[in-house]
């Protein structure tokens, strides 16, 4: 009989706000509970001027909690010369791993100009080159805009993720073209999120990640409560289904997948 399998259990959320409110002042709860669950890494995702700094100061106190810093288009006016300069200075320091969550949001057209929003995006995609960071997107009714900016910008040279992607398949394969991964959150779960069911179908293994974008969004079987970092175990189990595999594969590869581009791994475990 030859070596048996040894299963996964190991679980990347890779976009989650354990600096947001409803966390910040408990992460060690959080993350013993995500911990239980088998989520072992995270990327703890920045948006403004507090986020950003209390994703980096947990990055300085959990090894496993890598920060991520940006600024949100929905955030777009108070990005001021002096927050700009903050954000320079903040994606230099070398615990982080992304850019982000940065991209387009065209829901409230009263919020953020697009225009403005379209400046400040290319203009922090112009830094991930820069710098060789990948990039996390947040894109909400603005599929288009957001595909013609990444692609001007050769995103394929430093790479990046579409985070809590919820277009069709054919906008999947759009973004898969450029050279993004396509991470899917809780709302792979939902009844009826068919055009996500299809684009899970769609999008190979080896092109995903995987999600909670605590405090939203939460998974079946808790939706209708907060989501946390513990839930990305759901995702996955959502996932599996979907693709008819076993939840350890879409773990171990979803895991490997964010660490190559994240933590610049670059090994495979063996079987």
């Amino acid at each position: 009989m030859g070596k048996r399998q040894r299963e996964w259990r190991q679980v990347y959320d890779s976009h989650t706000h354990l600096n947001d409110d409803p966390f910040y002042d408990d992460v060690p709860a959080f993350e013993n509970r995500a911990a239980h669950y088998g989520v072992t890494q995270m990327n703890i995702v920045g948006s403004n001027a507090t986020l950003n700094q209390r994703a980096l100061a947990l990055g300085r106190q959990y090894p496993n909690l890598h920060p991520i810093v940006g600024w949100h288009p929905e955030d777009i006016r108070a990005f001021d010369e002096d927050a700009k300069a903050t954000l320079w200075e903040q994606v230099h320091d070398p615990r982080v791993v992304a850019i982000g969550e940065i991209g387009l949001d065209y829901y409230n057209d009263q919020q953020s100009p697009h225009d403005r929003q379209q400046e400040v995006f290319a203009e922090q995609l112009d830094w991930a080159r820069q710098l060789n960071l990948p990039v996390s997107i947040h894109c909400r009714e603005a599929l288009a805009d957001t595909y013609e900016l990444l692609k001007d910008a050769h995103v394929d040279e430093f790479g990046g993720v579409m985070h809590s992607f919820n277009g069709s398949p054919d906008w999947a394969e759009k973004f898969l073209d450029l050279g993004m991964a396509i991470s899917f959150s809780g709302v792979a779960s939902f009844g009826s999120a068919e055009e996500v069911h299809a684009a899970v179908r769609a999008v190979p293994l080896s092109r995903m990640m995987v999600e909670t974008d605590a405090p939203y969004l939460t998974p079946a079987p808790y939706r209708g409560k907060q989501n946390e970092p513990a839930f990305t175990k759901f995702v996955v189990d959502a996932i599996a289904e979907l693709k008819q595999v076993a939840p350890s594969r879409v773990a171990r590869q979803t895991y490997q997948n964010a660490s190559r581009l994240f933590l610049k791994d670059q090994k495979d475990d063996e079987d």
